[in-house]
Protein backbone atom coordinates (compact mmCIF):
# COMPACT_ATOMS: atom_id res chain seq x y z
CA UNK A 1 0.00 0.00 0.00
CA UNK A 2 1.95 3.48 -0.88
CA UNK A 3 1.77 6.31 1.47
CA UNK A 4 -0.55 8.36 -0.46
CA UNK A 5 -3.10 5.49 -0.12
CA UNK A 6 -2.51 5.01 3.67
CA UNK A 7 -2.90 9.15 4.05
CA UNK A 8 -6.27 8.61 2.85
CA UNK A 9 -7.27 5.99 4.41
CA UNK A 10 -6.21 7.64 7.50
CA UNK A 11 -7.59 10.89 6.97
CA UNK A 12 -11.03 9.38 5.96
CA UNK A 13 -10.97 7.54 9.42
CA UNK A 14 -14.12 8.66 11.62
CA UNK A 15 -12.25 9.64 14.52
CA UNK A 16 -9.98 11.33 12.57
CA UNK A 17 -12.68 13.78 10.78
CA UNK A 18 -14.44 14.13 14.07
CA UNK A 19 -11.28 15.12 15.60
CA UNK A 20 -10.95 18.01 12.62
CA UNK A 21 -14.49 18.80 13.34
CA UNK A 22 -14.69 19.49 17.07
CA UNK A 23 -11.27 21.14 16.52
CA UNK A 24 -12.53 23.77 14.20
CA UNK A 25 -15.86 24.48 16.32
CA UNK A 26 -13.92 24.72 19.43
CA UNK A 27 -11.72 27.71 17.81
CA UNK A 28 -15.10 29.47 16.34
CA UNK A 29 -16.67 28.75 19.85
CA UNK A 30 -13.90 30.50 21.24
CA UNK A 31 -14.28 33.51 19.99
CA UNK A 32 -17.59 34.31 20.39
CA UNK A 33 -16.84 33.37 23.87
CA UNK A 34 -14.16 36.29 23.65
CA UNK A 35 -16.39 38.39 21.60
CA UNK A 36 -18.95 38.02 24.34
CA UNK A 37 -16.67 38.52 27.42
CA UNK A 38 -15.18 42.01 26.24
CA UNK A 39 -18.36 43.13 24.76
CA UNK A 40 -20.92 42.19 26.65
CA UNK A 41 -19.69 41.17 29.98
CA UNK A 42 -16.46 42.97 30.73
CA UNK A 43 -18.17 46.89 29.90
CA UNK A 44 -20.97 46.48 32.34
CA UNK A 45 -18.21 44.97 35.18
CA UNK A 46 -16.01 47.88 34.00
CA UNK A 47 -18.95 50.62 34.29
CA UNK A 48 -19.84 49.27 37.98
CA UNK A 49 -16.03 49.83 39.22
CA UNK A 50 -16.54 53.23 37.80
CA UNK A 51 -15.34 53.37 34.36
CA UNK A 52 -12.89 50.70 34.39
CA UNK A 53 -11.90 49.48 30.58
CA UNK A 54 -10.59 46.27 31.65
CA UNK A 55 -8.06 46.24 28.59
CA UNK A 56 -6.67 48.91 29.14
CA UNK A 57 -5.26 47.86 32.91
CA UNK A 58 -1.32 47.87 32.71
CA UNK A 59 1.02 48.32 35.06
CA UNK A 60 4.52 50.20 33.33
CA UNK A 61 7.82 48.23 34.41
CA UNK A 62 10.94 50.31 34.46
CA UNK A 63 12.69 50.01 31.60
CA UNK A 64 12.45 50.18 27.85
CA UNK A 65 11.99 48.02 24.55
CA UNK A 66 12.38 48.64 21.23
CA UNK A 67 9.62 49.14 18.98
CA UNK A 68 8.96 45.86 16.62
CA UNK A 69 7.37 48.87 14.01
CA UNK A 70 10.15 51.11 14.10
CA UNK A 71 13.14 50.06 15.69
CA UNK A 72 14.44 53.64 16.46
CA UNK A 73 11.83 54.11 19.07
CA UNK A 74 11.72 52.91 22.21
CA UNK A 75 8.27 51.65 24.28
CA UNK A 76 7.46 51.16 27.71
CA UNK A 77 7.46 47.86 29.30
CA UNK A 78 4.16 47.06 30.30
CA UNK A 79 2.36 44.28 31.97
CA UNK A 80 -1.10 43.74 30.90
CA UNK A 81 -3.40 42.22 33.69
CA UNK A 82 -6.57 43.77 32.14
CA UNK A 83 -6.14 41.21 29.43
CA UNK A 84 -5.46 38.25 31.74
CA UNK A 85 -8.27 38.56 33.48
CA UNK A 86 -10.45 38.92 30.47
CA UNK A 87 -8.99 35.67 28.92
CA UNK A 88 -9.60 34.26 32.61
CA UNK A 89 -13.38 35.28 32.06
CA UNK A 90 -12.64 33.61 28.70
CA UNK A 91 -11.56 30.54 29.97
CA UNK A 92 -13.95 29.87 32.95
CA UNK A 93 -17.08 29.96 30.19
CA UNK A 94 -15.53 28.02 27.70
CA UNK A 95 -14.55 25.67 30.93
CA UNK A 96 -18.37 25.74 31.88
CA UNK A 97 -19.72 25.05 28.80
CA UNK A 98 -17.41 21.80 28.47
CA UNK A 99 -18.55 20.44 31.83
CA UNK A 100 -22.07 21.09 31.52
CA UNK A 101 -21.54 19.22 27.78
CA UNK A 102 -19.59 16.31 29.59
CA UNK A 103 -22.21 16.03 31.89
CA UNK A 104 -25.33 15.78 29.37
CA UNK A 105 -23.34 12.81 27.53
CA UNK A 106 -22.41 10.90 30.50
CA UNK A 107 -25.93 11.12 31.19
CA UNK A 108 -26.98 9.98 27.50
CA UNK A 109 -24.49 6.94 27.59
CA UNK A 110 -25.81 5.94 31.13
CA UNK A 111 -29.19 5.74 29.98
CA UNK A 112 -28.15 3.64 26.85
CA UNK A 113 -25.96 1.55 29.36
CA UNK A 114 -29.11 0.74 31.51
CA UNK A 115 -31.39 -0.25 28.37
CA UNK A 116 -32.01 -4.15 28.72
CA UNK A 117 -29.51 -5.99 25.80
CA UNK A 118 -32.85 -7.47 23.83
CA UNK A 119 -32.44 -11.54 24.00
CA UNK A 120 -30.91 -13.08 21.28
CA UNK A 121 -32.69 -15.67 18.81
CA UNK A 122 -31.75 -18.82 20.40
CA UNK A 123 -33.00 -17.27 23.81
CA UNK A 124 -36.26 -16.34 21.93
CA UNK A 125 -36.57 -19.92 20.74
CA UNK A 126 -35.20 -21.16 24.21
CA UNK A 127 -38.22 -18.79 26.03
CA UNK A 128 -40.66 -20.67 23.40
CA UNK A 129 -40.26 -23.76 24.35
CA UNK A 130 -39.69 -23.56 27.76
CA UNK A 131 -43.69 -21.81 27.67
CA UNK A 132 -44.70 -24.27 25.12
CA UNK A 133 -43.41 -27.12 28.05
CA UNK A 134 -45.41 -25.37 30.85
CA UNK A 135 -48.63 -25.32 29.11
Amino acid sequence: MSIVQEFKKFILRGNVVDLAVGVIIGAAFGKVVASFVSDMIMPPIGWALGGVDFSDLAVDLPGKMKDPKDPTQMLPVKLKYGAFIQAMIDFLIIAACLFGMIQVMNRLKKKEAEAPVPPTTSEKLLAEIRDSLKK
